[in-house]
């Protein structure tokens, strides 16, 4: 077995990801925002955010499954709602929805809740 350098290493990681880069480059100006191929590319990508978010909210792991999940679900449901009042900012309603949460377990754990 030939012993690889840590250096050697990473100029391969860095020219293995590079090629896929220049091939990303390559072929974006080819590729139509609106075509049919790239919108169900989107719908993949928000099918599978919906599924995260929502595993995340019932199933949640690590110290969040020491919340109450109607603190998470009131909060998810608050940053919706700003997500699409404000046309569908999405800092704004993760903020929101991160302070509302915030405010609802410290509320909890207080006691006033």
């Amino acid at each position: 077995m030939i012993e690889q350098t840590p250096w050697t290493i990473l100029m391969l990681c860095i020219a293995a990801t590079s090629v896929w880069r220049i091939f990303g480059v390559v072929i974006a100006n080819r590729i139509d925002a609106n075509g049919a191929l790239f919108q169900w590319f989107s719908c993949v990508a928000y099918a599978m955010l919906a599924g995260l978010i929502t595993r995340i909210l019932v199933f949640p792991v690590g110290s969040l499954a020491q919340t109450e999940l109607t603190d998470r679900a009131v909060a998810m449901t608050v940053g919706f709602v700003v997500f699409f009042a404000l046309k569908r900012n999405v800092f704004v309603a993760t903020v929101t929805a991160f302070l509302v949460f915030l405010t609802l377990a410290w509320l909890r754990h207080s006691g006033r809740l």
